[in-house]
C-alpha cells in the first residue's frame, strides 16, 4: 500500500472512523483507488453528518436511494442507523414496502416523494422542487440531491463488484428474485 492508501486505511479503521461497516463496504473498495477514496470519504462524511437536513432526515434520504435502487447492502447497513437517529419504523416501512405517503409528516413525505420522482422519472416536478425548497431551503435541497446521488453511486459500485451482505447479517430489504 502506498502512503495515500495507508492514510485511507488508517482513517477507516481508526478510532475516529464513523463508518458503519469498516472495510467491508465502500471504504474497502476505495482502497483500490486511494486518491478517489479519500475524496469520496470526505464527501460522504459531510453528506452523512453535516448537511442542513440533520441526521434523522439524512438517514431517511439514504434509505430512499437504497430502496429505489434495491441496494441490499446499503439498506441493511442504514436501516439500523436510521432507527438509532430516531427515524420511526413506520416511516422506514413506507419506504421499504413502497407504500403511499399519506399520513407521513411533511418533511418526511417531501424527501420520500422527491427521491421517488428523481429515481423513477429521472426528474423532479416543479411543484415537488418548490415544496422541498420551502421545507429545506436551497442549500438543503442541493444537499438532498447530492446525498441521494452519492448513495446511488455507491449502489452502482456495489453492483459492479457484487457486494453481498456480510455473512451472519440478515438482509433487511425485501427484493423480489
Amino acid at each position: 500500500m502506498d502512503a495515500q492508501g495507508q492514510r485511507l486505511y488508517d482513517a477507516v479503521v481508526g478510532p475516529q472512523s464513523r463508518t458503519l461497516v469498516g472495510l467491508q463496504g465502500p471504504s474497502g473498495i476505495w482502497l483500490h483507488s486511494p486518491r478517489l477514496g479519500e475524496l469520496q470519504r470526505a464527501v460522504n462524511q459531510y453528506l452523512r453528518f453535516d448537511t442542513a437536513l440533520g441526521r434523522r432526515l439524512t438517514e431517511l434520504a439514504i434509505l430512499v436511494a437504497a430502496r429505489e435502487l434495491d441496494s441490499q447492502f446499503e439498506w441493511t447497513a442504514h436501516e439500523p442507523a436510521a432507527l438509532i437517529e430516531g427515524l420511526e419504523q413506520t416511516i422506514i416501512d413506507v419506504v421499504k414496502r413502497r407504500r403511499p405517503l399519506a399520513g407521513l409528516p411533511a418533511k418526511e413525505a417531501a424527501i420520500v416523494g422527491f427521491g421517488r420522482e428523481l429515481f423513477r422519472r429521472r426528474k423532479v416536478q416543479s411543484q415537488t422542487f418548490a415544496r422541498a425548497v420551502e421545507l429545506f431551503g436551497r442549500q438543503g435541497v442541493v444537499e438532498l440531491v447530492a446525498l441521494m446521488g452519492n448513495y446511488a453511486a455507491t449502489a452502482l459500485v456495489f453492483r459492479a463488484v457484487d457486494q453481498q451482505v456480510h455473512p451472519g447479517r440478515k438482509p433487511l430489504l425485501p427484493i423480489p428474485r
